[in-house]
């Protein structure tokens, strides 16, 4: 951070991720002792996602592939019933998930951008904790308690 507060600039896609590979073993854990969203931590970061996305994508696949070999009439209507609700749940899941991509796609190009780690509101580091635990998030924990309160006071009115 500058001494304006102002999360600094990138003005290239260099400037985010070097175009030499980065190489992190298995282990590694992004450390506060580090520069903030170092080459190194970006590297941890974008891989972390690429392979949430895989994952996603894979048991998208499963449920693609289930839908269309199983049987969808059940000769009894408690079982066809059960089925049916199992399968809208299914499907339910499979939407946010699909939500779910497009966010981890904003996140790989704010890491591109070299916006990845920080505020969207208030533009001050995003934890590490935080973005571990939720890579996708473009708030700190304060500014998604402030919004998330006037959406509650905003809905109430």
């Amino acid at each position: 951070m500058s001494e304006t507060g102002a999360r600094p600039s990138v003005t290239s896609k260099s400037a985010a991720l070097p175009d030499v590979p980065v190489d992190i073993d298995g282990d590694y854990l992004p450390s506060e002792d580090e520069e903030f969203m170092s080459p190194k931590q970006l590297e941890y970061f974008r891989k972390l996602l690429i392979e949430w996305k895989k994952s996603i994508i894979a048991q998208s696949e499963l449920t693609l592939a289930q839908l269309q070999t199983g049987p969808l009439r059940e000769p009894d209507l408690a079982d066809r019933a059960s089925s049916e609700t199992e399968w809208s749940i299914e499907l339910r899941t499979r939407d946010r998930q699909r939500k779910l991509i497009a966010k981890i796609d904003a996140a790989l190009r704010r890491i591109e951008q070299g916006e990845f780690g920080y505020c969207v509101v208030t533009g001050e580091p995003i934890s590490l904790a935080r973005l571990t635990a939720r890579p996708i998030a473009t708030m700190t924990v304060e500014a998604q308690e402030r919004h998330e309160r006037q959406e509650r006071v905003s809905r109430d009115i």
